[in-house]
């Protein structure tokens, strides 16, 4: 790495990262060079700017020096720092767990909006005693399973995962946030570790972010994705619905009578979601993303005696 010394200060470090990165093909240089120097310095961003005369440590330059080098091989700025924001919190991340991403927050909010109509339909009383059930499926680090006990403070969560090395982050992340005793950490495929729980029938709400991505689109993800985060957290299979697919009678199993199922989707899936819930009796409805794109999907069994789709 041409061009580097010791003796820069936080300013003259900021200007060689960026150009680093940017020769590397980082679209973010100038961002992942404060994120990674912040960091390294315990200043916040603006802090860089405030105190940009001052030189770095030997310490500082050398661990600066390391991780702008693996962020020019586009490890991801999550796994360097070892922390991501979801929800407004910050959440412990590692290579063992797909990074969170800012549009997983719509199926959150949606999970927290339907929380609340469900408390309304049982006579508008706070929710007490772990009224409301609900599961995360594919926890992963845990940012949706933590997300939802901090903002319904009285629910109960299963989380699962099948790798127990996620559900060792996800439980961190639950401790850093003081809700983890109201999540129950799961290991098991997909809902299966409900089953012996006596909880048939009793689940007020599934969220499920599965792995979408179809099998073929894998290798033009970009490198960030593709070298470094875990593939079977990505990989849908062929048309990338297999693991939704498996889920649905699973989810038939656990929900309440007013239980309802949440999915994050990939852009495009949604009509084909759609035909795949309504072969097998949901009614569904899919919402999209500020941007426009599908994105979540609300799903509903509809009873063998029911006389029409459920209504959203």
């Amino acid at each position: 790495m041409r061009n580097f010394h010791e003796n820069f200060t936080l300013k003259a470090a900021l200007g060689w990262a960026r150009g680093y990165l940017r020769r590397c093909g980082v679209e973010s240089a100038a961002l992942d060079a404060e994120v990674l120097l912040a960091h390294v310095t315990g200043l916040d961003r603006a802090g860089l700017y405030r105190e940009s005369g001052r030189t770095l440590t030997s310490r500082e330059a050398e661990a600066y020096r390391r991780l702008v080098a693996r962020r020019g091989q586009r490890e991801p700025v999550a796994y360097l720092t070892g922390k991501k924001e979801f929800m407004g919190l910050e959440f412990a991340v590692s290579p063992a767990v797909l990074i969170p991403r800012p549009e997983t927050e719509l199926l959150v909010e949606k999970a927290c909006a339907l929380a609340g109509e469900l408390v309304s339909e049982r006579s508008g009383l706070p929710v007490a005693g772990g009224e409301l059930l609900l599961a995360d499926v594919g926890t992963g680090c845990g940012a949706i399973a933590v997300s939802l006990a901090v903002f319904l403070p009285a629910a109960r969560i299963y989380a699962i995962d099948c790798s127990p090395a996620a559900l060792e982050v996800a439980e961190k992340n639950a401790r850093r946030h003081g809700v983890a005793e109201r999540i129950s950490f799961l290991q098991g495929d997909l809902l299966t570790p409900l089953f012996d729980l006596d909880l048939t029938g009793r689940l007020d709400l599934i969220v499920a972010n599965l792995p979408y991505v179809p099998t073929a689109e894998l290798p033009g993800l970009m490198p960030d994705v593709r070298r470094y985060e875990p593939l079977s957290a990505l990989d849908g299979g062929p048309d990338g619905l297999w693991p939704y697919r498996r889920l649905l009678p699973q989810a038939r199993r656990c929900l309440a009578e007013r239980g309802r199922l949440l999915m994050e989707i990939g852009a495009g899936q949604g009509e084909r979601m759609s035909r795949l819930l309504a072969d097998d009796n949901w009614s569904d409805q899919v919402i999209r993303d500020l941007a426009g794109r599908e994105r979540v999907v609300l799903a509903a069994p509809i009873k063998p005696s029911a006389a029409a789709a459920v209504p959203f």
